[in-house]
């Protein structure tokens, strides 16, 4: 049986009266890749953003194996929990090499000669190597999300959170960081947010969620085969 590495528990989460998530609950093993989908505001990114500590969940819970994440210190659990938003969080004062350095010598106390090479190296499989000495003001937004894709990857989480994170790309610039996520993903548990039916359909559990709530969740073998949300999303992509 596979290692249970979160556990979502009847998660709930309100912003005053408007209620966004109610009574989430799943769980996810090591080495998962599950596809999170529903309509924009259905409530996809605020699980993410809860799972990842920038929420907190009004009530309800989630546990990181076996631990509550309430009582873990937020700069621990995140050393764990990788998370590529739709905005990039770059600094916009350093260079992109700079950005991919900066958390590998402040956190992971790397040296510079160290952080530089596995930046490096990142850097080059998302295809951005040519623009090291560029500024996040110089790039496009296409350019921005490979850093930040690099930039995960270079703090060696178990637990990536991808918030459509190949959103701002073109088509064949996805299908290229797709193949680079695919190789630098293997054995690591994933969490996405995605539309493009290539992406979700490659996962091995898709959880469909419509205001607020879980409302089919299985494999896309298994939900193909139903009338619900995906399948209709199937049959129109």
């Amino acid at each position: 049986m596979s290692e249970k590495i979160l556990q979502i528990n009847h998660l709930s989460k309100a912003f005053g009266s408007n209620v966004v998530l109610e009574d989430i609950d799943f769980s996810v093993c090591k080495g998962d890749v599950i596809s999170i989908i529903g309509a924009s505001g259905s409530g996809k990114s605020t699980l993410l953003r809860c799972i990842n500590l920038l929420e907190t969940p009004t009530s309800g819970s989630i546990a990181f194996q076996g631990k509550n994440i309430d009582g873990m210190k937020a700069h621990e659990y995140r050393s764990r929990v990788g998370m590529v938003f739709q905005s990039f969080n770059l600094f916009d004062n350093m260079t992109v090499l700079e950005n991919c350095m900066v958390g590998q010598v402040k956190v992971l106390k790397k040296s510079k000669r160290d952080a530089k090479i596995s930046a490096m190296r990142y850097l080059e499989k998302v295809g951005m190597a040519p623009y090291i000495n560029a500024r996040p003001r110089q790039l496009s937004g296409g350019q921005k999300q490979r850093v930040a894709i690099a930039r995960i990857f270079l703090k060696n989480p178990p637990i990536l959170i991808l918030d459509e994170a190949t959103s701002a790309l073109d088509s064949v610039t996805e299908a290229k960081i797709q193949r680079a996520f695919d190789a630098l993903a293997k054995g690591r548990t994933t969490l996405i947010i995605a539309h493009r039916l290539s992406t979700i359909r490659n996962a091995n559990r898709i959880i469909s969620i419509a205001d607020g709530v879980i409302t089919e969740a299985g494999s896309h073998e298994e939900l193909v085969n139903t009338d619900g949300i995906y399948a209709n999303l199937y049959k129109t992509q």
